[in-house]
């Protein structure tokens, strides 16, 4: 089959590899479209996660084309997303309920080949029916759950005003969840007007390119979705006195942030990151199903394999108007 394979930082090549061969327990899916994310471009430059060569990709949906001698659920036919981290179910993580933190880890697309290949192996566990949903908007599933897991962790009330930092594919999906949260007010703040206007298009209610324009001491919660540390460290300055503060964006490894001790111990803050999902999968297929979130028109981009490189210059540069970009094998 054909697959794009990272066979070290900043190599990455589209070569011919052998069709993974199912254990018992696993589902052969073969990949209609997968989604680039920035754990992805991470991968690439070799500063998060990742074990080389890897078929990289863990945001995709596609049909059943094969499955185990064990696997009850599926068949040959069916229309399926993947929930790319696997755990063991057996550590002391996984028993307390605490799977993303699993001690025996491993990721579809990020230790184990992935959906940026004609076809891919899951185990059936991590599998989920998408039904009659295209397949582009079930290669949400995954963002989307990691997204439901920081909402519920974050504990959003009716009526909150809600600042979103960022409005790329994952702050566009933040403001959609908070949203359905019962939330007064969302203002999102991008430098790109493109992004903005598409972000009132999903419901936001005020947009902004600049932080001087922003109420200090205001919001209920504010929501870092840039990964941007100079974003994260100037959080605190436009959340309310006893309010929360979601650090969900993914900064560099790398990255120090540099807070106010002292202003959160007097505005009584709550600070809060959130990493990857907990079974947030089924919940995430229900609520693209019932057309609750909307995720076509965060598509911007369509590309083959072949097309690798473009699709990080222009999501690192931000040029095209780009959103989320999908590859297609």
């Amino acid at each position: 089959m054909k697959a794009l394979v990272i066979e070290k930082p900043h190599q990455a090549v589209v070569k011919e590899v052998p069709i993974p061969t199912l254990k018992e327990d696993e589902v052969l899916i073969k990949v209609d479209s997968c989604g680039v994310c920035g754990t992805d471009i991470h991968i690439y430059r070799g500063d998060y996660l990742g074990t080389y060569p890897v078929i990289p990709g863990h945001e995709f949906a596609g049909v059943v084309e094969k499955v185990g001698s064990a696997v009850t659920r599926f068949k040959v036919s069916d229309r399926v997303a993947v929930e790319p981290n696997i755990s063991c179910d057996n550590c002391s993580a996984c028993l307390s309920n605490r799977q993303n933190f699993c001690e025996n880890w491993s990721g579809v697309g990020v230790t184990r080949p992935g959906g940026m290949a004609e076809y891919v192996a899951a185990p059936e566990k991590a599998v989920f029916s998408i039904g009659s949903l295209p397949m582009e908007e079930g290669a949400f599933v995954e963002p989307l759950s990691c997204v439901l897991h920081g909402v519920q962790k974050t504990h959003f009330a009716l009526a909150d005003h809600v600042l979103i930092l960022g409005s790329g594919p994952i702050g566009m999906l933040l403001a959609q969840v908070i949203k359905n949260q019962g939330s007064a007010n969302i203002t999102q703040l991008d430098r790109n007007e493109a992004r903005l206007q598409a972000a009132l298009s999903l419901g936001v209610d005020t947009v902004e390119t600049s932080l001087d324009n922003l109420p200090l001491d205001y919001f209920d919660v504010v929501v870092d979705a840039s990964g941007a540390t100079f974003l994260m460290e100037e959080s605190l300055k436009y959340v309310r006195k006893g309010g929360s503060v979601l650090l969900f964006g993914v900064p560099h490894k790398e990255a120090l942030l540099s807070l106010p001790a002292f202003t959160i111990f007097k505005k009584g803050l709550t600070l809060l990151s959130s990493y990857t999902s907990v079974r947030n999968s089924i919940q995430a297929v229900r609520l693209l199903q019932n057309k609750k979130i909307e995720v076509s028109s965060l598509i911007s981009h369509r590309l083959p394999l072949t097309e690798f490189a473009k699709a990080i210059e222009i999501l690192e540069s931000g040029s095209d108007n780009v959103l989320k970009v999908m590859m297609v094998p």
